[in-house]
């Protein structure tokens, strides 16, 4: 009996192996955000950042490498340029153990830069890569968003910088140079990344488009590169958005407004048009719509600035409603009331409006 189940259960256990082994063997490919699929895998594929990608090139070359400082607006290939840089460095074999990546996510107090980053930067860097391509005997640690450290973590690092300079290399990324502490930009190379130009950002779009067989229209790709603003990451994910909601129409002007949330014009004009001829009972009106309709006071708010800057008004009151808009700008970032701050602004929009007539 025993040796009858032995056998029923080696008998059925078989197939299973079998289909296991069959569902392995056929790899399905990994369904990525766009962005990550179509992140830079070499230095040669960062746009628009000249001086970064030469300095990069002669390191790759066998020259070597100083303590790096990126900044500029998020989008702009921070991230993407050391990543490429450091691929093409250690290949994808020694990646993992010579370089480090921490990011605003991770824990980054003082006591992370004591021990994590500590430990790390004193290991040696030994070995040669399988390819047989020269190997930098140097490590990489990447601090992104380093201008969230706080100012003592920031000062702890000082002194690793330079107690482990034959064995590691840093390279802190930051929107806000101005956030790091003058003993940190003073140790290290800066290069400032610039906001993609309109051509660069389109010629990357389309590219991708091509790749993806998506149906697009001239006008959706030029409002796409207006919306994004020199980022190329907004941009990407704008257009990943309007291809799966889209299917297999064609991606218009509308649908980028729609995705990317922009006020459309008309209800800007209305508002303007209140403020310069209406009433404040109107105004309120209008204001208290536009928040029901979930548009984002950042949002309104940007699209007023460019609206008063190109209007009609005298300097004197440009300047008036530029300081109140940034009160309401740094209000809004406080968590103040969105209703509230929009009309308070458009209060003095009006009373500067009003003054002409």
């Amino acid at each position: 009996m025993q040796a009858f189940l032995k056998g029923t259960s080696s008998q059925s256990i078989k197939p299973l192996k079998d289909k296991a082994a069959g569902s392995s063997g056929e790899k399905k490919p990994k369904a990525l955000p766009w962005v990550e699929k179509y992140r830079p895998k070499s230095v040669d594929e960062v746009a628009y950042q000249e001086e970064v990608v030469a300095v990069l090139k002669k390191s790759l070359e066998g020259a070597d490498l100083p303590n790096l400082l990126f900044y500029g607006p998020p989008g702009t290939g921070k991230t993407s340029t050391i990543l490429a840089a450091a691929r093409e460095l250690y290949g994808p074999e020694l990646f993992r153990q010579r370089v480090l990546e921490l990011n605003a996510s991770d824990e980054r107090g003082i006591q992370v830069v004591r021990e994590k980053v500590k430990r790390f930067s004193q290991l040696t860097a030994a070995g040669s890569r399988s390819d047989g391509k020269p190997c930098p005997p140097f490590k990489i640690i990447i601090l992104d968003e380093a201008d969230s450290m706080t100012n003592a973590a920031q000062a702890a690092l000082r002194r690793t910088m330079e107690k482990e300079a034959r064995t590691t290399r840093f390279c802190l990324i930051c929107n806000y140079v101005s956030r790091i502490i003058e003993p940190l930009t003073s140790r290290c190379s800066k290069f400032r990344f610039k906001p993609l130009a309109n051509a660069i950002q389109e010629e990357r779009i389309l590219e991708i488009c091509k790749k993806e067989n998506l149906n697009y229209s001239k006008q959706g790709i030029d409002e796409l590169v207006r919306v994004s603003e020199g980022d190329l990451r907004k941009a990407i994910t704008y257009l990943q958005c309007a291809a799966r909601l889209n299917g297999d129409t064609e991606i218009t002007e509308s649908t980028i407004l729609e995705i990317a949330g922009v006020v459309p014009p008309n209800v800007i004009d209305n508002l303007l048009q209140i403020c310069h001829k209406g009433t404040f009972d109107k105004m309120q009106i209008e204001v208290k719509n536009m928040i029901d309709d979930g548009y984002a006071a950042t949002q309104i708010l940007n699209q007023l600035h460019d609206r008063i800057i190109e209007g009609h008004l005298s300097d004197k009151q440009k300047s008036v409603i530029a300081e109140k808009m940034a009160e309401v700008d740094k209000c809004l970032a406080d968590g103040a009331d969105e209703y509230l701050q929009l009309i308070s602004l458009a209060a003095v929009i009006m009373q500067q409006a009003t003054q002409n007539s």
